[in-house]
């Protein structure tokens, strides 16, 4: 299957999802056992993978190749479908006598511990929750106060934005939100806008058309989406500035069939967003959920406001 192909079947697997009036960076999740993950390996799936397996809503998140089904000693059940999952892959070329690299999309497929039988009982791990004393609210707060290289952050202000040019994220004061949820949901979109800046990721002068409505700032505003998304689940509270109105869902319908690389490049972006966050953490916060650290990224000053 060709690159093309593959960025093709990728957005059309999500405008099925949208179109059944799903939106899988809307869909709830709340603990780290929830994270769509492979049985073996244990290793949670990152970017698109991430959000097109948990818009299915799998009481159990384990998923595995049809290799490792056979290595446990199951079988996959009659009729049952497979997910496609894509990763990046480096290939050789040659030009001017030199070898270079150029990455790939590829795929392959897995199915769900739920369309598998045969595996003994004990091999398959059990959902576990947070602890007893688990604060979530406390670990929302954790994430921006501990935040090495955080943006500024102006309280009190008219409204919520991020301002490239003065690398700054106001928020109106916490009393003026109905519930706390919506304040972090909130903060967090500003603060995933603000990874795009020059001194950390480098984004938003890679992709400087942010003017209402172009592309750019189509995909600025859907990595922030999910980046927000993720950090809401991550700290276990429920992302209360969502909208699945079917004036959003047929706007999201229209940029993907029109671009068919925006889903997987706004996903992968907002991975690395939240990547950058979590791992320029201060040695003083705990993890809320144990996911293996990511190389750090080296890492656009701008007039715009997000």
């Amino acid at each position: 299957m060709s690159k093309f192909d593959i960025y093709e079947t990728v957005t059309n697997l999500i405008v099925e999802r949208l179109e059944a009036g799903v939106v899988p960076w809307h869909m709830p999740w709340k603990t780290a056992s929830a994270i769509p993950r492979n049985m073996v390996s244990k290793k949670p799936y990152r970017g698109f993978n991430f959000w097109y397996l948990l818009s299915f809503g799998f009481e159990r998140p384990y998923f595995l190749t049809f290799k490792q089904v056979q290595d446990l000693g199951g079988k996959i059940k009659k009729g049952a479908s497979s997910f496609m999952v894509v990763f990046w892959k480096m290939v050789e070329y040659e030009k001017d006598d030199e070898t270079k690299e150029i990455p790939m999309l590829r795929y392959y497929r897995i199915f769900h511990i739920d369309d598998v039988e045969g595996i003994d009982p004990d091999k398959i791990p059990a959902n576990t929750a947070h602890d007893q004393d688990f604060d979530p609210i406390a670990s929302c707060e954790q994430i921006i106060r501990f935040w090495s290289d955080s943006p500024v952050i102006k309280l009190d202000q008219q409204k919520a934005c991020y301002i490239p040019s003065l690398d700054e994220v106001h928020m109106p004061g916490a009393r003026t939100f109905f519930q706390d949820e919506e304040y972090y949901s909130t903060i967090f979109h500003e603060l995933v806008h603000s990874t795009g800046h020059r001194k950390r990721l480098n984004r938003h002068e890679r992709f400087s058309n942010l003017n209402f409505a172009s592309n750019d700032y189509s995909q600025e505003e859907l990595v922030a989406e999910m980046g927000s998304a993720f950090l809401c689940g991550f700290c276990g509270i429920e992302n209360v500035t969502i909208d699945n109105s079917a004036a959003y869902i047929q706007g999201w319908l229209k940029k993907l069939k029109s671009d068919n690389k925006f889903i997987v490049m706004a996903s992968g972006l907002a991975q690395k967003a939240v990547d950058y966050i979590l791992d320029h953490q201060d040695s003083n916060l705990k993890p809320v959920l144990p996911e293996p650290k990511k190389k750090k990224s080296k890492s656009a000053s701008l007039s715009m406001k997000f």
